[in-house]
């Protein structure tokens, strides 16, 4: 359920309706917009023939049920937009914000090499894998807390806010204490422990659709970090599986209007895992912009040939500048402000 207070009401009516939710069992999930405030009231179905008494409390302008099973992540629990600040970079606001870096975090030189790359041309954060979840276990499975220590010296060398993997609800308090934003691999998309440690951290999280997952299980996964207290979440487009073998994955770029039909958490897309070919890299991106993603998560490499950690998948510098000049034109004309 939601209730919406009335534009004029005073912050002791908006006390009293907390007070009251809470006492008929109800958490309290508090958005204050520009025009009026919106509280969500998450909790027992059964509940709900109490909280409806709420409407005649002063202050209240309407109570409303939320029809989808995503409560707190539904368009209706918030007005506008969420927009996630990282430092000084914005996910969700006017600009479209480019993530780069390397799959896996492989030396010093490799990761210090990549981040100068993709902030000469013009990325906003650093993305690079410490833990690696692999199909084989026989492959890289990365530096773990030594690749967390050269992400963060990375940082304070380039000024670059990092993303980076926590696998287990047991990494997660390590993975907080270096990054910037802890990202869910679509392999965990539906790890509900992992989910519910992260929401309990102070760092947005970008959630990476499953590759059979539909979007209202993306949207459910988002509603446990969101409901765990955490209301940063970044959603992340990357690539289905079907019944197609050209591709490493289907990218479903319809996912991209879609969601933002649905939801108010910001909207991203990761061409490269969903293609896992880099030829194809910047037609995707272009398309991803074009519909209105709010950012992209792109892998760079000094030396693809060379990566531990999908190569084929990985933009040379050259090829990643191209990327960032194209997406210019294609973010100006759908009203977004290219991230320099």
């Amino acid at each position: 359920m939601i209730i919406v207070m009335k534009r004029k009401a005073d912050e002791q009516e908006l006390d009293n309706v907390i007070k009251w939710i809470e006492s008929v069992g109800y958490k309290v999930h508090l958005s204050k917009g520009v025009e009026r405030t919106i509280i969500g009231a998450v909790g027992d179905e059964r509940g709900k023939v109490a909280l409806k008494a709420a409407e005649n409390m002063p202050g209240v302008e309407k109570v409303m049920p939320i029809l989808a099973p995503y409560k707190l992540a539904s368009r209706e629990s918030k007005e506008g937009n969420t927009v996630i600040k990282v430092g000084d970079v914005e996910i969700g606001g006017s600009r479209c914000v480019v993530i780069a870096g390397p799959c896996a975090v492989e030396s010093p030189e490799q990761l210090m090499e990549a981040a100068e790359v993709v902030k000469k041309a013009g990325a906003s954060m650093l993305r690079g894998g410490a833990f690696k979840p692999r199909t084989s276990p026989y492959s890289f499975q990365g530096m773990g807390e030594q690749g967390l220590k050269l992400l963060a010296e990375t940082r304070e060398k380039t000024g670059l806010p990092i993303v980076t993997e926590a696998m287990s609800a047991e990494e997660v308090e390590l993975v907080e204490r270096y990054a910037d934003v802890i990202q869910i691999g679509a392999r965990n998309i539906q790890n509900f422990a992992l989910l519910k440690a992260v929401g309990l951290t102070r760092k947005p999280v970008l959630l990476k659709r499953g590759m059979m997952t539909t979007l209202e299980e993306l949207l459910m996964s988002a509603e446990y970090i969101l409901a765990s207290g955490n209301d940063e979440v970044i959603l992340c487009e990357r690539g289905i599986r079907t019944f197609e073998t050209a591709m490493r994955n289907t990218l479903d770029i319809s996912a991209v209007p879609v969601l933002k039909d649905k939801t108010h958490l910001p909207v991203i897309v990761d061409p490269s895992h969903a293609i896992g070919q880099w030829r194809f890299v910047l037609p995707l991106a272009r398309a991803a912009v074009a519909v209105g993603a709010d950012g992209l998560l792109i892998e760079v490499h000094p030396e693809p040939d060379l990566a531990l950690c999908d190569g084929a998948q990985s933009l040379r510098p050259e090829r990643f500048a191209e990327l960032m000049e194209e997406i210019e034109s294609i973010a100006k004309i759908v009203r977004k402000e290219y991230a320099q």
